[in-house]
């Protein structure tokens, strides 16, 4: 008996919307960042920051703040998880989905400076390694507007 592969999940235009209003109003410290959603599947989550003079952290060569790195990747994670949570769910109306997002929070960020940040603007992307009933497990990646890796994280959440 031959498997079909799995169609890709699509999300409700309204939970798509919502979630987008959590992650880039609701929760401000994105907003400090400058962090926005450029997609969201239920498999990876990708955003970007442009490059403002608030965000630097040595002045002399007008580099990011590595603060800045760590808390939008640990944001972009938790997107992630969020994303995978409601796929999981798909069940549900998509209000209820979001009502899952309530316990969610960090317990573990780790994060490798691979070069230094520099540029107009910086793109990053997040992945769900393992999803369980209680913690979730997450890759994520900082990158210049080349595409070239400047830092990766890793990141366990709470979900429940």
């Amino acid at each position: 008996m031959s498997q079909t592969p799995h169609s890709p999940v699509v999300f409700e235009p309204e939970f798509e919307a919502a979630l987008r209003d959590i992650f880039e109003e609701k929760i401000v410290f994105n907003q400090v960042l400058g962090l926005k959603i450029t997609a969201l599947t239920a498999e990876r989550v990708t955003g970007a920051i442009a490059m403002r003079p608030e965000l630097v952290g040595h002045f002399s060569h007008n580099r990011i703040h590595g603060g800045v790195i760590s808390a939008a990747l640990d944001g972009l994670g938790g997107l992630a998880v969020m994303a995978a949570i409601g796929a999981r769910h798909l069940d549900e109306p998509p209000l209820q989905r979001l009502q899952r997002f309530g316990k969610l929070g960090t317990i573990d960020l780790r994060i490798d400076y691979l070069r230094p940040g520099i540029g107009d603007g910086f793109t990053l992307q997040a992945e769900v390694l393992r999803l369980g009933s209680r913690v979730a497990s997450t890759r994520m990646e900082f990158m210049d507007a080349n595409g070239r890796l400047l830092a990766t994280g890793a990141a366990a959440y709470i979900v429940s």
